[in-house]
């Protein structure tokens, strides 16, 4: 109950100083480009950025590289598995900005991928034409709402994120995410905490494979990495809430994924 609390408190902050930022008018939605989105925090921003660099140093990069060892089909099995769980989080945001159509077809490609696909381990779904949308989360519905990014922030593990998408992944652990629910939230005989928690670890872990490479460059060759970081997470999420096919070069991966997302 009390971890209830804390979760709604946390998220009215957020909202509200969300709102507050961009009450200045620049920072509404059509006004949403990566430039215009400040950086309040830039100081912990920064502390916290190295703080998650000396961390995937010696946690991520290592595992990512093994991970990279493995068979291509168990790698693209493994993605395909966390793209089928991130339909639990996707289908309710379609819903949410009114594109039943896609939530309708998101469903389809859920209930089949999860039973003929083998826990989505195979897309069988995109094999008899359905088609593979682009991820939605509460972040973009906000965003889509009209709600502005307020401050661009850092969280500590979970990396880029600006104040409205830290209130948006809140909205998950207080119901939005169906999986979080039936592993974390709620006590089921069939799942436990460790299922939630290895997916998300193992999420983080396929992303810095696929960008292993790109994000070894970027480092290498940028100025000033945490800046770079933060235009690529910024523009990349833009492109997300206008549903851009616009491809960043720097960008292996389909998505920018935090890992709690």
């Amino acid at each position: 109950m009390f971890r209830k609390i804390i979760i709604t408190a946390l998220s009215i902050f957020l909202l509200t100083f969300n709102v507050n930022a961009g009450s200045d008018g620049e920072l509404v939605l059509k006004k949403n480009e990566p430039a215009e989105i400040k950086d309040c925090f830039e100081n912990l921003n920064r502390a916290t950025f190295a703080f998650n660099q000396a961390l995937d140093g010696v946690i991520f990069k290592p595992v990512a590289s093994a991970y990279r060892v493995l068979p291509s089909p168990v790698r693209s099995g493994v993605s395909n598995s966390l793209d089928n769980l991130s339909n639990l989080v996707t289908i309710p945001n379609n819903i949410l900005q009114g594109d039943f159509k896609k939530a309708g077809i998101n469903s389809g490609r859920f209930v089949i991928n999860t039973t003929i696909g083998i826990l989505g381990f195979i897309d069988v779904a995109q094999h008899i034409g359905l088609p593979n949308y682009e991820k939605e989360d509460y972040g973009q519905s906000l965003a889509k709402f009209g709600i502005g990014p307020g401050c661009y922030i850092v969280l500590p593990v979970l990396g880029p994120s600006t104040v409205r998408d830290a209130a948006g992944s809140l909205v998950s652990v207080m119901g939005g995410d169906a999986w979080y629910n039936v592993t974390v939230k709620n006590d089921t005989q069939y799942f436990s905490d460790i299922d939630y928690y290895s997916s998300r670890v193992t999420s983080g872990v396929d992303f810095r494979a696929k960008n292993y490479d790109s994000l070894n460059n970027l480092e290498k060759n940028s100025l000033d990495f945490y800046a770079s970081v933060k235009s690529l997470y910024l523009q990349d999420r833009q492109q997300k809430i206008l549903n851009t096919n616009k491809i960043i070069d720097t960008q292996n991966d389909s998505d920018w994924e935090e890992i709690d997302n």
